[in-house]
């Protein structure tokens, strides 16, 4: 039934944009996928290209991330971001520093099936310094889970708390290979003796002794392991208010936290700001593109 429906709004004379959010935004990314399956059946045509045929601009790109399989929008936003005009630095930040190690193995799968080459060679040519290093780092999906050994973890403390006063090209191997590699309860503990031997925490050192794309991911690797949906309420934040709504950044939160944390990422964004996501949307937004947004955002009762 949505599949007839989707046929007969995107067929149409005018396209039925409403009936197009209706469905897709109500559906999970399952449902969605079923729903393509059988649009191809009933209609011999992709339902993929026929959202793109049809929509244009932001609105295009809801619908069409909202059909992609979590992997595979992973890896639509990743080889956008490394092959288009400039490569978007903040948006592999935000992918790498904060997928779990089967997420980033079904990210790199889908890579390779969709644009047939290796997502950490296209890292490799794309970027460059240490900055480069710790995405690699990131991409291998070889951090640690579970363990935990507190004997070490004054001993990793005070490696990053010279990586931070030193800053050779050595001390910053051993950083970024502390951060990308230990377990996320090791790091907790890390964190905390990194507390008691500097007096500082350790976001406010990186801060402090780094600068750039490499600082901008190790602060983002710390604060995904503290509390995930807090960072990306303030990735929210800063694409809506720092950067005049930085569409592709909303756009992609949004869809990719979709079934994962985003009740979360609202929660935490309405505690931080003061203000709801979904009153913030609406606020920067507009027409069909505004619409589909808040159906996926949703909101609490008082933002209706």
């Amino acid at each position: 039934m949505d599949a007839q429906l989707l046929g007969g709004a995107l067929q149409g004379i005018s396209c039925e944009k409403d009936v197009l959010i209706e469905i897709l935004t109500q559906r999970c990314n399952s449902q969605r996928l079923m729903i393509a399956e059988a649009y191809r059946d009933m209609y011999g045509r992709d339902l993929i290209t026929d959202l793109k045929e049809n929509l244009s601009h932001h609105f295009k790109e809801v619908m069409v991330g909202l059909m992609y399989p979590p992997a595979s929008y992973d890896a639509h936003e990743l080889w956008h971001a490394l092959k288009g005009v400039d490569t978007e630095e903040k948006c592999l930040i935000d992918i790498l520093a904060s997928r779990s190690n089967m997420e980033i193995f079904q990210m790199k799968e889908a890579y390779l099936m969709q644009y047939n080459t290796d997502l950490q060679q296209d890292i490799d040519s794309e970027t460059s310094g240490h900055f480069r290093d710790t995405l690699i780092n990131l991409a291998q999906g070889t951090r640690m889970e579970g363990y935990a050994d507190p004997s070490t973890a004054a001993q990793d403390a005070m490696i990053l708390w010279e990586a931070c006063q030193q800053k050779t090209g050595e001390h910053k191997n051993m950083l970024q290979m502390i951060l990308c590699n230990r377990s996320h309860q090791q790091l907790w503990m890390v964190f905390q003796e990194f507390q008691n031997i500097s007096g500082q925490d350790i976001v406010d050192a990186i801060n402090e002794c780094y600068d750039g794309y490499f600082q901008e991911l190790l602060v983002a690797i710390v604060l995904c392991i503290r509390d995930k949906p807090s960072y990306f309420a303030y990735r929210l934040y800063n694409a809506i208010h720092d950067f005049g709504f930085h569409n592709k950044t909303v756009i992609r939160i949004l869809i990719a936290r979709s079934e994962i944390d985003l009740m979360n990422i609202r929660q935490r964004y309405k505690e931080r700001y003061g203000k709801s996501l979904f009153h913030d949307i609406k606020h920067f937004a507009s027409g069909h593109y505004e619409s589909a947004l808040l159906a996926i955002c949703a909101g609490d009762t008082e933002d209706y």
